[in-house]
């Protein structure tokens, strides 16, 4: 039963509670990755809704954070994805990648499609990753790596 559908509010109720236990117990997503061996940004992403983590991930997740098993079948199931409600987003972080795909997405796609042609993206066959930097002029950078995937547009 683990990609069955489900009521998206499980989800959302489920990531709550997750991120509560995280809080409670002191833990940084990376400690909750490392009990799965997979990447702290998929992990991340699945324990708040947006990916089905394998029955073992699962597990593993739901016993360090103390999640039942209906949580850890939860877990497990393929999401409906998306986590931003329609319109602007509001919360500060969110919205300055909103704010930098404003200013730069017409560049980005500009500059993939000269260098690739018409296609696009994958945010299923795709890589994420956050990296905190020393800024040369003091202060730290976040460096925000996206890989994905190229698929070309096919003619039919």
């Amino acid at each position: 039963m683990p990609h069955a559908q489900f009521d998206p509010t499980a989800r959302l109720e489920l990531a709550a509670t997750a991120v509560d236990a995280k809080t409670r117990k002191d833990l940084t997503w990376q400690q909750i990755a490392d009990v799965t061996g997979l990447s702290v940004a998929f992990v991340t992403a699945a324990v708040l809704g947006q990916h089905a983590l394998p029955k073992e991930a699962a597990e593993r997740v739901a016993e360090l954070l103390g999640l039942d098993e209906d949580a850890t079948r939860l877990l497990q199931t393929i999401p409906t994805r998306g986590s931003l409600p329609g319109g602007v987003p509001t919360d500060p972080t969110i919205y300055r990648f909103y704010e930098m795909l404003q200013v730069y997405g017409t560049t980005l796609k500009a500059l993939i499609h000269e260098q690739f042609g018409d296609g696009i993206i994958s945010a299923i066959n795709f890589k994420l990753d956050v990296q905190k930097v020393a800024d040369p002029e003091g202060g730290e950078r976040a460096v925000v790596t996206l890989d994905g995937k190229y698929l070309p547009t096919k003619p039919f």
